[in-house]
């Protein structure tokens, strides 16, 4: 009778070789965004560590392109609050690919956070039904940049925007008609910057004709 041996287990791999996400490489992409709009790296340097951690395989390479960054912290007190039972905020993140919401309609929460990331993202409100007193838009625009587009009648407070390298280009009329809700910007331009306009000719030809 042939003796049975148990089969060797596999070599525990070291945390360094875990294969890379792609959520993993898009973190480490949107924190190097943030460093060069610091002004800790160079924007040639960022080209360099964005194409390396695009291509990055384990958590090893992607780590080496962070080490020399302070780590992010994040503190509650800043964080908003928002009432009970209020809907989670809606999160768009440009990725490699980029991302958008309308013009379509769309239920409009409390809350939207947008990552222009290397895609760019568009928020488009202008057919939406919205019975909110005020909106908060969280855009960082990253490398690509965020546009938020309004209908008529809207306004933007853009006073709680860091404008970074990109800026912020403000569009948007000061006149708001009853019931129409606040848009209040913040976040940060980053290398893209933050557009707030209400729709652009052949925007409005769409509108027109549907």
């Amino acid at each position: 009778m042939t003796a049975q041996f148990p089969e060797p287990s596999p070599r525990p791999v070291p945390p360094g070789g875990i294969r890379a996400s792609h959520d993993d490489r898009e973190a480490v992409v949107e924190r190097l965004r943030d460093a060069a709009a610091e002004g800790r790296i160079d924007f040639d340097e960022l080209d360099s560590r964005l194409e390396l951690a695009l291509t990055a395989k384990t958590h090893g390479d992607l780590d080496a392109l962070t080490a020399d960054l302070p780590t992010p912290h994040f503190s509650s007190a800043a964080a908003p609050a928002f009432a009970a039972g209020s809907r989670p905020p809606l999160v768009l993140k440009g990725g490699l690919h980029g991302a958008s919401r309308g013009p379509g309609r769309w239920e409009v929460p409390e809350h939207v956070i947008a990552h222009g990331g290397l895609g760019g993202v568009k928020l488009d409100f202008t057919r939406v039904e919205c019975r909110l007193a005020e909106i908060v838009v969280e855009a960082y625009g990253e490398t690509s940049g965020v546009t938020v587009v309004i209908p008529d009648g809207w306004v933007a407070d853009t006073s709680g925007i860091d404008p970074g390298f990109g800026g912020l280009t403000d569009k948007s009329t000061s006149g708001r008609l009853p019931g129409t809700p606040l848009i209040r910007l913040t976040g940060a331009g980053g290398v893209g910057g933050v557009v707030v306009r209400h729709p652009n000719k052949r925007e409005r030809r769409k509108l027109d004709v549907s």
